[in-house]
Protein backbone atom coordinates (compact mmCIF):
# COMPACT_ATOMS: atom_id res chain seq x y z
CA UNK A 1 0.00 0.00 0.00
CA UNK A 2 1.36 3.51 -0.97
CA UNK A 3 2.32 6.09 1.67
CA UNK A 4 0.96 9.38 1.92
CA UNK A 5 2.90 12.44 0.23
CA UNK A 6 3.25 15.08 3.03
CA UNK A 7 1.13 17.15 0.53
CA UNK A 8 -1.32 14.67 0.98
CA UNK A 9 -1.30 14.75 5.07
CA UNK A 10 -1.60 17.76 5.13
CA UNK A 11 -4.82 18.10 3.50
CA UNK A 12 -6.06 15.30 5.16
CA UNK A 13 -9.33 16.44 6.98
CA UNK A 14 -9.41 16.47 11.02
CA UNK A 15 -13.02 16.86 13.42
CA UNK A 16 -12.97 19.70 16.01
CA UNK A 17 -15.57 20.53 18.10
CA UNK A 18 -16.33 24.53 18.74
CA UNK A 19 -18.28 25.45 21.81
CA UNK A 20 -20.16 28.72 22.25
CA UNK A 21 -21.03 30.50 25.60
CA UNK A 22 -24.31 28.71 25.68
CA UNK A 23 -22.70 25.74 26.01
CA UNK A 24 -23.88 24.24 22.67
CA UNK A 25 -21.43 22.65 20.61
CA UNK A 26 -20.91 22.32 17.00
CA UNK A 27 -18.55 19.97 15.00
CA UNK A 28 -16.32 21.14 12.12
CA UNK A 29 -14.11 19.46 9.39
CA UNK A 30 -11.46 21.29 8.84
CA UNK A 31 -7.61 20.69 7.00
CA UNK A 32 -4.75 19.91 8.96
CA UNK A 33 -3.22 23.19 8.36
CA UNK A 34 -6.03 25.39 9.06
CA UNK A 35 -5.37 28.49 11.55
CA UNK A 36 -6.73 29.54 14.21
CA UNK A 37 -7.91 32.82 12.06
CA UNK A 38 -9.62 30.98 9.53
CA UNK A 39 -11.30 29.32 11.23
CA UNK A 40 -13.19 32.25 13.15
CA UNK A 41 -13.74 33.60 10.04
CA UNK A 42 -15.08 29.81 8.57
CA UNK A 43 -17.24 30.02 12.10
CA UNK A 44 -18.20 33.90 11.07
CA UNK A 45 -19.35 33.45 7.94
CA UNK A 46 -21.53 30.10 9.13
CA UNK A 47 -23.04 32.33 12.21
CA UNK A 48 -23.91 35.64 10.48
CA UNK A 49 -22.14 37.13 12.45
CA UNK A 50 -20.05 40.54 12.30
CA UNK A 51 -16.59 40.41 10.56
CA UNK A 52 -14.95 42.67 12.93
CA UNK A 53 -11.44 40.68 13.34
CA UNK A 54 -12.51 40.31 17.49
CA UNK A 55 -13.16 36.62 17.57
CA UNK A 56 -11.11 34.04 18.61
CA UNK A 57 -10.56 30.85 19.30
CA UNK A 58 -10.49 29.96 22.99
CA UNK A 59 -8.24 27.51 24.46
CA UNK A 60 -10.80 25.97 27.63
CA UNK A 61 -9.78 23.87 30.84
CA UNK A 62 -12.55 23.58 33.03
CA UNK A 63 -11.09 21.19 35.43
CA UNK A 64 -7.95 23.51 35.53
CA UNK A 65 -9.59 26.75 35.84
CA UNK A 66 -7.49 28.22 32.88
CA UNK A 67 -8.38 29.34 29.54
CA UNK A 68 -6.11 31.25 26.67
CA UNK A 69 -6.92 32.62 23.05
CA UNK A 70 -5.27 30.83 20.33
CA UNK A 71 -2.85 33.33 17.79
CA UNK A 72 -3.77 33.91 14.98
CA UNK A 73 -1.42 31.93 13.73
CA UNK A 74 -1.38 28.47 15.37
CA UNK A 75 -2.59 25.54 13.70
CA UNK A 76 -5.90 24.33 15.45
CA UNK A 77 -5.02 20.42 15.13
CA UNK A 78 -2.04 20.71 16.39
CA UNK A 79 -3.36 22.83 19.88
CA UNK A 80 -6.07 19.82 20.23
CA UNK A 81 -3.33 17.29 20.19
CA UNK A 82 -2.06 18.55 23.32
CA UNK A 83 -5.39 18.93 25.11
CA UNK A 84 -6.86 17.04 27.48
CA UNK A 85 -9.68 15.29 27.19
CA UNK A 86 -12.16 18.01 29.56
CA UNK A 87 -10.78 20.64 27.70
CA UNK A 88 -12.51 22.55 24.76
CA UNK A 89 -12.21 25.18 22.04
CA UNK A 90 -14.84 28.08 22.92
CA UNK A 91 -15.85 30.69 20.22
CA UNK A 92 -15.50 34.09 21.43
CA UNK A 93 -15.34 37.87 21.11
CA UNK A 94 -11.14 38.96 22.11
CA UNK A 95 -11.25 42.79 21.64
CA UNK A 96 -8.07 43.19 23.43
CA UNK A 97 -5.99 41.25 21.82
CA UNK A 98 -4.32 43.60 19.78
CA UNK A 99 -4.98 46.36 21.55
CA UNK A 100 -1.38 46.51 22.75
CA UNK A 101 -0.35 47.72 19.47
CA UNK A 102 -2.72 50.89 19.71
CA UNK A 103 -2.08 51.92 22.79
CA UNK A 104 1.07 50.58 24.07
CA UNK A 105 1.73 52.49 26.93
CA UNK A 106 -1.38 51.89 29.13
CA UNK A 107 -0.39 47.88 28.70
CA UNK A 108 3.04 48.58 30.35
CA UNK A 109 3.48 50.90 33.26
CA UNK A 110 6.77 52.67 33.60
CA UNK A 111 7.49 51.19 37.02
CA UNK A 112 7.94 47.68 35.66
CA UNK A 113 9.78 48.30 32.10
CA UNK A 114 13.20 47.59 33.30
CA UNK A 115 14.68 50.07 30.58
CA UNK A 116 12.43 52.52 31.69
CA UNK A 117 13.61 52.70 35.35
CA UNK A 118 17.54 52.34 34.16
CA UNK A 119 17.50 55.48 32.02
CA UNK A 120 15.23 57.27 33.97
CA UNK A 121 12.99 58.86 30.74
CA UNK A 122 9.68 58.59 29.91
CA UNK A 123 9.14 55.63 26.92
CA UNK A 124 7.92 57.06 23.18
CA UNK A 125 5.11 54.51 22.22
CA UNK A 126 6.95 53.99 19.18
CA UNK A 127 10.15 53.15 20.98
CA UNK A 128 8.67 51.18 23.16
CA UNK A 129 7.18 48.98 20.26
CA UNK A 130 10.41 48.87 19.08
CA UNK A 131 12.15 47.79 21.78
CA UNK A 132 9.99 44.52 22.05
CA UNK A 133 9.82 43.50 18.63
CA UNK A 134 13.55 43.57 17.77
CA UNK A 135 15.57 40.70 18.86
CA UNK A 136 18.50 42.83 19.05
CA UNK A 137 16.97 44.82 21.72
CA UNK A 138 16.64 43.26 26.10
CA UNK A 139 13.52 44.34 27.23
CA UNK A 140 12.37 43.47 30.91
CA UNK A 141 9.46 43.34 32.72
CA UNK A 142 9.59 43.33 36.43
CA UNK A 143 7.87 43.73 39.80
CA UNK A 144 6.37 41.68 42.71
CA UNK A 145 3.97 38.74 42.07
CA UNK A 146 2.65 36.05 44.13
CA UNK A 147 4.41 32.67 42.81
CA UNK A 148 2.26 29.62 44.74
CA UNK A 149 5.05 26.96 46.22
CA UNK A 150 5.57 23.95 44.15
CA UNK A 151 3.60 20.80 45.88
CA UNK A 152 2.68 23.02 48.51
CA UNK A 153 -0.93 25.16 48.61
CA UNK A 154 0.90 28.11 49.87
CA UNK A 155 1.61 31.31 48.17
CA UNK A 156 5.03 33.45 48.28
CA UNK A 157 5.45 37.22 47.25
CA UNK A 158 8.66 37.59 45.54
CA UNK A 159 10.26 40.09 42.70
CA UNK A 160 9.91 38.66 39.28
CA UNK A 161 11.85 39.30 36.09
CA UNK A 162 10.57 38.35 32.51
CA UNK A 163 13.32 37.96 29.88
CA UNK A 164 13.14 36.13 26.13
CA UNK A 165 15.24 34.29 27.83
CA UNK A 166 12.42 32.87 30.59
CA UNK A 167 10.85 33.91 33.96
CA UNK A 168 12.80 34.61 36.75
CA UNK A 169 12.74 35.24 40.45
CA UNK A 170 15.06 36.98 43.00
CA UNK A 171 15.64 35.06 45.75
CA UNK A 172 17.52 38.02 47.60
CA UNK A 173 15.36 41.38 47.55
CA UNK A 174 15.23 43.09 44.10
CA UNK A 175 18.57 42.21 43.10
CA UNK A 176 19.18 40.94 39.59
CA UNK A 177 22.80 39.22 40.24
CA UNK A 178 22.66 36.26 38.07
CA UNK A 179 23.70 34.93 41.68
CA UNK A 180 20.60 35.38 43.13
CA UNK A 181 18.09 34.80 39.99
CA UNK A 182 16.29 31.25 40.36
CA UNK A 183 14.69 30.38 36.76
CA UNK A 184 11.05 29.72 36.98
CA UNK A 185 9.61 29.18 33.36
CA UNK A 186 10.71 29.01 29.84
CA UNK A 187 8.56 30.61 27.37
CA UNK A 188 8.96 28.93 23.94
CA UNK A 189 7.80 25.57 25.04
CA UNK A 190 5.02 27.02 27.53
CA UNK A 191 1.74 29.26 27.14
CA UNK A 192 0.44 31.53 29.48
CA UNK A 193 -3.20 31.24 30.76
CA UNK A 194 -5.44 33.47 32.93
CA UNK A 195 -6.74 31.40 35.92
CA UNK A 196 -10.38 31.47 36.09
CA UNK A 197 -10.94 30.33 39.07
CA UNK A 198 -7.83 31.26 41.20
CA UNK A 199 -9.07 32.16 45.02
CA UNK A 200 -11.29 28.92 44.95
CA UNK A 201 -9.91 26.42 43.36
CA UNK A 202 -6.04 27.53 43.87
CA UNK A 203 -6.42 29.47 47.03
CA UNK A 204 -4.86 32.56 45.32
CA UNK A 205 -4.47 35.55 47.34
CA UNK A 206 -6.10 38.25 44.22
CA UNK A 207 -8.40 37.49 41.39
CA UNK A 208 -5.74 38.33 39.07
CA UNK A 209 -4.30 34.73 38.61
CA UNK A 210 -2.81 33.44 35.51
CA UNK A 211 -0.32 30.38 34.80
CA UNK A 212 2.20 29.12 32.67
CA UNK A 213 1.86 25.46 31.66
CA UNK A 214 4.00 23.71 29.62
CA UNK A 215 3.53 22.61 25.87
CA UNK A 216 3.47 18.49 27.34
CA UNK A 217 1.96 19.00 30.67
CA UNK A 218 -0.06 16.38 31.47
CA UNK A 219 -2.81 18.33 33.08
CA UNK A 220 -1.34 17.63 36.76
CA UNK A 221 -1.14 20.96 38.73
CA UNK A 222 2.12 20.36 39.85
CA UNK A 223 3.63 20.85 36.35
CA UNK A 224 1.80 24.82 36.22
CA UNK A 225 3.68 27.63 37.41
CA UNK A 226 0.73 29.54 39.12
CA UNK A 227 1.39 33.52 39.41
CA UNK A 228 -0.87 36.45 40.84
CA UNK A 229 -0.66 40.20 40.31
CA UNK A 230 -2.35 42.52 42.65
CA UNK A 231 -4.69 43.83 39.75
CA UNK A 232 -5.95 43.77 36.49
CA UNK A 233 -3.35 45.99 34.95
CA UNK A 234 -0.40 44.04 35.86
CA UNK A 235 -1.84 41.08 34.92
CA UNK A 236 -2.42 42.48 31.74
CA UNK A 237 0.98 43.62 31.98
CA UNK A 238 2.74 40.10 32.57
CA UNK A 239 0.80 38.49 29.94
CA UNK A 240 1.13 40.68 27.61
CA UNK A 241 4.60 40.34 27.70
CA UNK A 242 4.84 37.36 27.76
CA UNK A 243 2.94 37.00 24.00
CA UNK A 244 5.59 39.54 23.06
CA UNK A 245 8.96 37.73 24.01
CA UNK A 246 7.66 34.70 22.95
CA UNK A 247 6.31 35.53 19.22
CA UNK A 248 7.69 39.17 18.60
CA UNK A 249 7.19 40.19 15.18
CA UNK A 250 5.08 37.49 14.21
CA UNK A 251 2.19 39.04 16.24
CA UNK A 252 2.53 42.27 14.82
CA UNK A 253 2.54 40.50 11.29
CA UNK A 254 -0.85 38.48 12.44
CA UNK A 255 -2.23 42.28 14.02
CA UNK A 256 -1.11 43.79 10.53
CA UNK A 257 -2.19 41.57 7.85
CA UNK A 258 -5.72 42.24 6.28
CA UNK A 259 -8.50 39.59 6.97
CA UNK A 260 -8.50 37.72 3.74
CA UNK A 261 -9.74 34.39 3.08
CA UNK A 262 -7.36 31.27 2.27
CA UNK A 263 -8.24 28.22 1.32
CA UNK A 264 -11.87 26.97 2.18
CA UNK A 265 -12.60 30.53 2.77
CA UNK A 266 -11.26 32.24 -0.79
CA UNK A 267 -14.64 32.42 -1.90
CA UNK A 268 -16.60 33.92 0.93
CA UNK A 269 -17.48 37.22 2.01
CA UNK A 270 -18.54 39.22 5.19
CA UNK A 271 -21.81 38.65 5.60
CA UNK A 272 -21.95 41.60 6.90
CA UNK A 273 -20.08 45.06 7.34
CA UNK A 274 -18.81 46.49 10.18
CA UNK A 275 -18.87 50.34 11.41
CA UNK A 276 -15.38 51.38 13.17
CA UNK A 277 -15.28 53.38 15.23
CA UNK A 278 -13.65 56.24 13.50
CA UNK A 279 -16.82 56.54 11.16
CA UNK A 280 -19.22 57.76 13.89
CA UNK A 281 -18.29 61.55 13.84
CA UNK A 282 -20.36 64.62 14.50
CA UNK A 283 -22.12 65.94 11.52
CA UNK A 284 -24.18 68.84 10.85
CA UNK A 285 -26.94 68.49 8.02
CA UNK A 286 -28.46 71.78 8.31
CA UNK A 287 -26.94 73.02 5.03
CA UNK A 288 -27.35 72.28 1.51
CA UNK A 289 -24.35 70.09 2.50
CA UNK A 290 -23.18 67.65 5.22
CA UNK A 291 -20.47 68.96 7.16
CA UNK A 292 -17.60 67.05 9.73
CA UNK A 293 -17.97 69.30 12.68
CA UNK A 294 -14.53 69.70 14.00
CA UNK A 295 -15.24 71.92 16.97
CA UNK A 296 -15.60 69.53 20.95
CA UNK A 297 -17.85 72.54 22.19
CA UNK A 298 -19.94 72.78 19.03
CA UNK A 299 -20.27 68.58 18.93
CA UNK A 300 -21.77 68.68 22.11
CA UNK A 301 -23.93 71.33 21.43
CA UNK A 302 -25.48 68.92 18.03
CA UNK A 303 -25.37 66.48 20.17
CA UNK A 304 -28.02 67.94 22.38
CA UNK A 305 -29.88 69.15 20.02
CA UNK A 306 -29.54 65.23 18.10
CA UNK A 307 -31.29 63.77 21.44
CA UNK A 308 -33.81 66.23 21.60
CA UNK A 309 -34.62 65.90 17.78
CA UNK A 310 -34.88 61.93 18.47
CA UNK A 311 -37.12 62.85 21.51
CA UNK A 312 -40.14 64.87 19.07
CA UNK A 313 -39.35 62.32 16.35
CA UNK A 314 -40.33 59.47 18.99
CA UNK A 315 -43.44 61.53 20.21
CA UNK A 316 -44.96 62.41 16.51
CA UNK A 317 -44.29 58.55 15.98
CA UNK A 318 -46.20 57.68 19.13
CA UNK A 319 -49.33 59.76 18.19
CA UNK A 320 -49.22 58.09 14.69
CA UNK A 321 -49.10 54.92 16.02
CA UNK A 322 -51.62 55.41 19.33
CA UNK A 323 -54.31 53.78 17.11
CA UNK A 324 -52.33 50.90 15.25
CA UNK A 325 -52.86 47.38 17.19
CA UNK A 326 -49.71 47.78 18.26
CA UNK A 327 -49.11 50.88 20.66
CA UNK A 328 -45.34 52.23 20.36
CA UNK A 329 -44.93 52.36 24.04
CA UNK A 330 -45.66 48.75 24.02
CA UNK A 331 -42.76 47.99 21.46
CA UNK A 332 -40.42 50.46 22.82
CA UNK A 333 -40.87 48.07 26.00
CA UNK A 334 -39.30 45.10 23.92
CA UNK A 335 -37.64 46.28 21.30
CA UNK A 336 -34.17 45.86 23.04
CA UNK A 337 -34.47 41.59 23.36
CA UNK A 338 -33.07 41.06 19.88
CA UNK A 339 -29.75 43.31 20.10
CA UNK A 340 -26.61 41.77 20.72
CA UNK A 341 -25.39 43.74 23.47
CA UNK A 342 -28.33 43.02 25.42
CA UNK A 343 -28.33 40.01 27.67
CA UNK A 344 -31.54 40.04 30.36
CA UNK A 345 -31.64 39.13 33.72
CA UNK A 346 -27.67 38.19 34.41
CA UNK A 347 -25.93 39.45 37.82
CA UNK A 348 -23.67 42.27 38.44
CA UNK A 349 -21.21 39.39 39.17
CA UNK A 350 -22.17 37.67 35.53
CA UNK A 351 -21.52 40.79 33.55
CA UNK A 352 -17.93 41.62 34.99
CA UNK A 353 -16.99 37.84 34.18
CA UNK A 354 -18.50 38.51 30.46
CA UNK A 355 -16.38 41.91 29.99
CA UNK A 356 -13.59 40.25 31.56
CA UNK A 357 -13.93 37.80 29.27
CA UNK A 358 -14.31 39.97 25.73
CA UNK A 359 -11.19 42.03 26.76
CA UNK A 360 -11.67 45.32 28.95
CA UNK A 361 -11.12 47.46 26.28
CA UNK A 362 -12.34 51.02 26.52
CA UNK A 363 -16.24 51.28 25.65
CA UNK A 364 -17.00 47.30 25.80
CA UNK A 365 -20.20 47.72 27.05
CA UNK A 366 -23.77 45.34 27.71
CA UNK A 367 -27.02 46.39 28.96
CA UNK A 368 -29.07 44.22 31.51
CA UNK A 369 -32.42 44.11 33.64
CA UNK A 370 -31.36 45.85 36.58
CA UNK A 371 -31.49 43.44 40.09
CA UNK A 372 -32.63 46.37 42.22
CA UNK A 373 -35.39 47.96 40.24
CA UNK A 374 -37.28 45.84 37.74
CA UNK A 375 -38.76 48.31 35.76
CA UNK A 376 -34.74 49.63 35.32
CA UNK A 377 -31.86 49.06 33.25
CA UNK A 378 -28.05 48.86 33.81
CA UNK A 379 -25.77 49.60 31.27
CA UNK A 380 -22.29 48.34 32.50
CA UNK A 381 -19.20 50.00 30.83
CA UNK A 382 -15.50 49.17 30.85
CA UNK A 383 -13.07 52.30 30.82
CA UNK A 384 -9.54 51.86 31.68
CA UNK A 385 -9.72 48.50 32.70
CA UNK A 386 -12.20 49.25 35.34
CA UNK A 387 -15.71 48.55 35.15
CA UNK A 388 -18.63 50.94 35.77
CA UNK A 389 -22.72 50.44 35.74
CA UNK A 390 -24.86 53.23 34.73
CA UNK A 391 -28.78 52.79 36.20
CA UNK A 392 -30.96 53.56 33.24
CA UNK A 393 -34.75 54.63 34.50
CA UNK A 394 -37.80 54.71 33.31
CA UNK A 395 -39.81 58.18 33.41
CA UNK A 396 -42.88 58.90 32.26
CA UNK A 397 -43.64 62.72 30.50
CA UNK A 398 -47.11 63.35 29.05
CA UNK A 399 -48.38 59.73 29.20
CA UNK A 400 -45.09 58.42 26.96
CA UNK A 401 -42.22 56.59 28.88
CA UNK A 402 -38.55 57.65 28.36
CA UNK A 403 -35.33 55.97 29.18
CA UNK A 404 -32.51 58.48 30.29
CA UNK A 405 -29.27 57.11 32.18
CA UNK A 406 -28.89 61.02 33.36
CA UNK A 407 -31.59 61.85 35.37
CA UNK A 408 -33.30 62.94 33.00
CA UNK A 409 -31.89 65.27 31.18
CA UNK A 410 -31.57 63.43 27.90
CA UNK A 411 -34.40 61.20 26.90
CA UNK A 412 -35.20 58.22 24.44
CA UNK A 413 -38.00 56.17 23.85
CA UNK A 414 -36.53 52.99 24.09
CA UNK A 415 -33.43 51.75 24.47
CA UNK A 416 -32.07 50.82 20.97
CA UNK A 417 -31.67 54.74 20.65
CA UNK A 418 -30.09 55.16 23.74
CA UNK A 419 -27.39 53.00 22.67
CA UNK A 420 -27.08 54.49 19.75
CA UNK A 421 -27.03 58.03 20.82
CA UNK A 422 -24.07 57.07 23.30
CA UNK A 423 -21.99 55.31 20.15
CA UNK A 424 -21.88 58.62 18.75
CA UNK A 425 -21.87 60.94 21.88
CA UNK A 426 -20.28 60.14 25.28
CA UNK A 427 -22.17 62.05 27.01
CA UNK A 428 -22.27 61.75 30.81
CA UNK A 429 -20.29 58.26 30.38
CA UNK A 430 -16.43 57.96 30.66
CA UNK A 431 -16.23 57.49 27.35
CA UNK A 432 -18.27 56.78 24.25
CA UNK A 433 -19.77 53.15 23.58
CA UNK A 434 -17.58 51.37 21.15
CA UNK A 435 -18.09 47.35 21.41
CA UNK A 436 -20.63 45.44 22.61
CA UNK A 437 -20.09 42.27 24.16
CA UNK A 438 -21.38 39.21 21.73
CA UNK A 439 -22.39 36.19 22.23
CA UNK A 440 -22.66 34.27 19.12
CA UNK A 441 -25.32 30.42 19.08
CA UNK A 442 -23.19 28.12 16.84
Amino acid sequence: MPSCSPDCCLLRAEIVKIFSEDGMGKVVEIPADMTARDLCQLLVYKSHCVDDNSWALVEHHPLLGLERCLEDHELVVQVQASMNSDSRFLFRKNYAKYEFFRNPLTFFPEQMVAWCQETNRTIPPSQLLQNFLATSSCPEIQGYLYVKEVGRKSWKKVYIFLRRSGLYCSTKGTSKEPRHLQFLADLDDSNIFTVTTGKKQHGAPSDYGFCIRPNKCRGELKELRMLCADDEQGRTCWMMAFRLFKYGILLYQNYKIPQQRKTLLSHFSAPVRSVSENSLVAMDFSGRIGRVIDNPVEAQSAAMEEGHAWRKRSQRMNVLGSHSPLHHSSLSSVIHIAQLWFHGRITREESHRIIHQQGQVDGLFLLRVSQSNPKAFVLTLCHHQKIKHFQILPCEEDGQIFFSLDDGSTKFTDLIQLVEFYQLNRGVLPCKLRHPCTFVAL
